[in-house]
């Protein structure tokens, strides 16, 4: 067997330890945090929502603290650097995007949560719809993924403080009544 053929494998064998090394913590970490959240008891709280993992609301809750220590829903969303920043001067009008102060860590475990969210949860499955298909403002499929992801970190800031369960009907779109021309 030629040396080069003997030192690649050798280096493949490494890094496939590696990552099972990697893996293993990984699963150590998330079993670490999940007990976390039973101690807290909020472990049925965090999985209200459908398609967010406990691990998840885990990671959001270590880059937050405690969620009660914020005023309001909008400041975790501020906290996240996911709220939108206008960049205009004078009469110029630019592009409106995400502040990205904050905490990027917070950012990302928002980022991922929605993602599950988006694809088990019908109430942010059809807000993703109907912002990436109206017709005034449509918004650029990672435009909307931000806006669920700032969402999805309002309503665990609510189900949080208040320890109460999350409900479609409240998340939802709010009903509009009809009015009948007469």
């Amino acid at each position: 067997m030629p040396p080069e053929r003997t030192g690649a494998l050798e280096r493949a064998f490494y890094g496939l330890n590696d990552f099972h090394h990697a893996t293993a913590q990984c699963r150590q970490v998330e079993t670490h945090m999940l007990a976390v959240l039973d101690e807290l008891q909020l472990t049925a709280l965090a999985t209200s929502i459908p398609g967010v993992t406990a691990v998840s609301v885990a990671a959001i809750l270590a880059e937050t603290g405690d969620l009660s220590r914020f005023d309001s829903a909008r400041a975790v969303v501020k906290h996240a650097g996911l709220c939108p920043r206008e960049n205009s001067s004078g009469s110029y009008q630019g592009t409106t995007t995400i502040s990205g102060r904050g905490r990027p860590r917070l950012r990302t475990a928002a980022w991922r949560a929605a993602f599950g969210a988006l694809r088990h949860n019908p109430v942010y499955a059809g807000r993703y719809q109907h912002l990436t298909t109206r017709t005034h403002h449509q918004l650029q499929p990672n435009q909307a993924y931000v806006a669920i992801a700032a969402a999805l970190l309002r309503q665990l800031h609510v189900v949080i403080t208040t320890a109460t369960p999350w409900d479609p009907t409240l998340a939802g779109p709010t009903q509009t009544a009809e009015v009948s021309a007469a």
